[in-house]
């Protein structure tokens, strides 16, 4: 583990844990702030970070060297059809 490990799953850790938050705020009564429980608040951020953590070490041996990832190859999204020109009309069929 190097470095780059620790920075990588850092960020996914801080991340996770600000997840949590947002969810834990979401799912107190209507996000009503007065009402408020920080403890559990806390206590979910503090659980998303332990366990992304526990899972970015878990991972070492599974994905690319010193990396949290568990995917060796980048994942890029399809490639979406060109749009129309402007001014064709958008439901004629091309033969």
């Amino acid at each position: 583990m190097d470095l780059t490990f620790w920075k990588l799953a850092l960020e996914r850790a801080t991340k996770t844990a600000i997840q949590a938050v947002v969810l834990a705020i979401g799912a107190a009564q209507g996000a009503n702030l007065f009402a408020l429980d920080v403890k559990n608040v806390l206590g979910a951020a503090v659980a998303g970070f332990a366990v992304s953590l526990l899972t970015s070490l878990a991972s070492l041996n599974f994905g690319p060297k010193d990396s949290p990832c568990l995917i060796s190859e980048p994942v890029t999204p399809a490639s979406l059809p060109a749009a129309p020109e402007i001014g064709s009309d958008p439901f004629e069929v091309n033969k």
